[in-house]
């Protein structure tokens, strides 16, 4: 399912009826992994005539992952909005032929796939909300800041792009290493230190539980893909790891204003480093939602935290009732906000 061929024009996509796809080619790898493309997925069902007169949604994907989401793309679509998804260079339908999986050495690069994105979709809708999951979720408020800042400046490319922003929605977005606060002390040193010497050396842990959770094989719902989106998730590579820990440094260092309404969701806990349980169904079994909740507020002027009871990691993933209230609350949230900016 990975190594698709290439397309300029949207072409069907794995997903089926609905979804289409097309390639947007952003060039020649910093990393040296030969050229990297994103992959652009549009939800366009059969005799939707508004379409272009919709808002546009853009969703985001993290580590281990791609856009799968079609209960989602559905949900929204029926709400108003045109659903598009985004897989980012060397991630799922965009990965290439012997390029590591997610590898990148600073997490700016993908500012250029989510440019490349964004110009893509403004060409058909002229307001757009951004949703971004997990390690998404600490990139996209990168993003947001680094183009508003250039916007100051004078950029009137970064201006236009910042300003079809409506609104951005964060799902359990990765602000903090999910490590116990003592181990922060030398963790955080050790994962840079190791992204300088021995950036493509592959480091411990896995996500077996909550994979688990959610493919259709095992406990959850969902028949994703495991080649591109493994039950334990692919290597992390040091310097990928040292990208994120960068990231997050800006973060915690109060650097970072996305300059739209920001919504926050998250599970009410978490359930870590533990096998598969029932718990795990009703828990973030990846990050840590108590450092979700402290550093989100750190995004921007106007954030807004949700936790919402009974939630996975990826809440769009949990059991139907967390679900359908994440599905309420950020219904209502883009009501009120976007109201707030006709």
């Amino acid at each position: 399912m990975s190594d698709l061929p290439i397309s300029e024009t949207y072409t069907d996509d794995i997903l089926g009826e609905g979804f289409t796809r097309r390639t947007l080619r952003l060039g020649a790898d910093p990393e040296g992994g030969g050229s990297v493309v994103s992959t652009l997925v549009r939800y366009l069902p059969p005799d939707c005539g508004d379409f272009s007169s919709r808002p546009a949604m853009i969703f985001v994907h993290g580590m281990s992952d791609y856009f799968f989401h079609r209960h989602v793309a559905e949900r929204f679509h029926r709400e108003g909005y045109a659903v598009y998804g985004v897989d980012l260079r060397k991630c799922g339908r965009s990965h290439l032929a012997g390029q590591l999986w997610h590898d990148v050495r600073d997490v700016r690069r993908y500012f250029e796939d989510l440019n490349a994105t964004l110009d893509a979709v403004r060409q058909n809708h002229g307001q757009v909300i951004v949703q971004a999951h997990s390690t998404g979720g600490l990139i996209v408020p990168l993003w947001l800041d680094h183009l508003r800042r250039a916007a100051t400046t004078g950029d009137p490319v970064a201006a236009a792009r910042h300003s079809a922003i409506a609104a951005t929605v964060l799902n359990s977005p990765w602000l903090d290493l999910m490590f116990p606060a003592p181990l922060h002390r030398w963790t955080r040193p050790l994962i840079r230190a190791l992204g300088d010497l021995a950036p493509e050396l592959n480091l411990p842990g896995g996500l077996a539980g909550y994979g688990e959770s959610i493919h259709a094989d095992h406990y959850g719902e969902w028949d994703f893909n495991t080649r591109i989106k493994p039950i334990a998730g692919h290597a992390k590579n040091a310097g990928w790891f040292a990208a994120v820990v960068r990231a997050q440094d800006t973060v915690h260092a109060g650097g970072v204003e996305c300059g739209t309404p920001v919504l926050v969701l998250c599970s009410t806990q978490s359930w870590l480093n533990k096998p598969y349980s029932a718990v795990t169904d009703t828990s973030d079994a990846v990050l840590n939602v108590d450092q979700i909740q402290q550093w989100a507020p750190s995004l921007g002027a106007d954030v807004t935290v949700i936790p919402v009871e009974g939630a996975r990691h990826d809440v769009w993933l949990s059991l139907r009732r967390p679900r359908e209230r994440a599905f309420t609350a950020a219904i209502n949230w883009l009501t009120e906000t976007l109201a707030d900016r006709a």
